[in-house]
């Protein structure tokens, strides 16, 4: 796929750090690279208090450096995006075996002290990748050539990424010119370029979209990785900045059935994806008028095959649209590009 290049090219392979997480949600950018760059990840590297495993080998920094990992990677996206002083050591070990560091937290490895101090002793890289491109332009609202799909959740962390890359395979596997779009860190990662939209100013956030995703053959798509949602009480400026910016044709609604409440926000009920629907189709007029909802796309992880297939075919003849599990595939996935492309 083409992509934004990125200004820095990435140590590989990767040892992915889960640091102490227990919320399997906040670990996505392990989870992530995992599943869509498993071939450029060596193992992963935890320490005390974590129950999050992504099922890979785990491994220390040293045994990991012996296998060729060049750089360990900071696999969390928690709330804030911070780096707390529990995992300073660990990183600094991985430093002392010979790895670099690549993060994508808003927290710059570079402004903590003991992190950059042992970087310079040890001659490593402190590498961030929540880093917006310099100059980006405040919106001008004008349409753009070329096709464009956006991915939009009724919460964080429940598919966006996911069904965006397989959206764009899909179409590539059929001949389709489609790239994605990578709008956050662990995106970025996968793909190699894109912005990281949660790290932009917000009057330039339209206008970075805008960046990302700029005039292209008319046979072109751009699958572009959502973020946030519409409804969340602490992130819906980067959803509205990216469905503005972005102009999208089609928008795909992801949601994870059984879940209720918005991650790390317990007091807020999530949205319905009716109302998710109607509210992206609203907003979403004022910069394209000819936009329309392709489908839904449903994370059932947590369901097996048959749970799975009965509610997906349920959703999909109470709202009238193709509904699919992208991570599943099968005909059902097949009818939601068919849809998407029409």
């Amino acid at each position: 796929m083409n992509h934004l290049k990125s200004d820095v090219v990435l140590p590989q392979p990767y040892l992915l750090f889960l640091g102490d997480t227990t919320e399997p949600g906040y670990a996505k950018t392990a989870f992530g690279l995992r599943d869509w760059a498993g071939e450029r990840c060596v193992g992963e590297f935890a320490i005390d208090g974590a129950t999050v495993t992504t099922g890979l080998p785990s491994l220390t920094p040293e045994q990991a450096a012996t296998m060729g990992a060049k750089a360990i990677v900071i696999g969390v996206a928690n709330a804030g995006g911070f780096i707390p002083p529990t995992w300073w050591p660990a990183l600094v070990r991985a430093m002392e075996a010979g790895l670099d560091i690549v993060s994508g937290m808003h927290a710059r490895l570079r402004d903590i002290d003991v992190l950059r101090d042992a970087a310079q002793r040890l001659g490593r890289r402190l590498i961030d990748v929540r880093e917006p491109p310099a100059n980006i332009p405040i919106a001008t609202g004008k349409p753009r050539t070329g096709k464009r799909l956006l991915t939009l959740g009724t919460d964080c962390a429940l598919g966006k990424k996911y069904t965006a890359l397989a959206l764009a395979r899909a179409m590539n596997a059929r001949g389709v010119d489609a790239t994605f779009r990578a709008t956050g860190q662990t995106g970025i990662l996968i793909a190699g370029g894109g912005i990281p939209m949660d790290a932009v100013i917000a009057d330039f956030a339209a206008g970075a979209a805008e960046m990302l995703s700029p005039d292209a053959a008319e046979t072109h798509w751009d699958v572009i990785e959502g973020q946030g949602s519409l409804f969340h009480p602490a992130y819906a400026g980067v959803s509205l900045a990216l469905l503005h910016g972005s102009q999208p044709d089609v928008i795909v609604v992801c949601h994870e059935p059984g879940r209720e409440r918005v991650l790390g926000h317990p007091g807020y009920a999530l949205p319905s994806i009716e109302d998710t629907i109607d509210l992206a189709l609203r907003l979403g007029s004022r910069t394209n008028p000819r936009i329309r909802c392709g489908g839904v796309s449903l994370n059932t992880a947590r369901l097996d095959a048959n749970a799975a297939a009965r509610v997906i075919a349920h959703e999909s003849d109470r709202l009238g649209l193709p509904v699919a599990d992208p991570m599943r595939g099968g005909d059902a996935f097949e009818q939601l590009v068919d849809a998407c492309l029409s």
